[in-house]
């Protein structure tokens, strides 16, 4: 209560009011940029599963997944 005494009082109060509110912290992306986003990411996924089934149908499956297993132990 020390700070709250006298002329101390008006400055509290703009001090103790809240920052922001639950619904205003919690919003969805909204506009061009998130439906870019999410676009290009359909868009990227959709190529990868192109390539997959291009790859599978030239190689053939055994010669498709020797690649895939090779592909993953060389990144690890």
């Amino acid at each position: 209560m020390a700070l709250a005494a006298g002329r101390n009082r008006a400055y509290l109060n703009v001090m103790v009011q809240p920052i922001s509110t639950r619904s205003e912290l919690v919003t969805a992306p909204q506009g061009r940029v998130a439906s870019a986003i999410l676009w290009g990411a359909a868009g990227i996924g959709g190529l990868a599963l192109l390539a997959a089934a291009a790859l599978w149908f030239h190689y053939g499956t055994a010669v498709f997944f020797e690649m895939i297993s090779a592909g993953i132990a060389a990144c690890f």
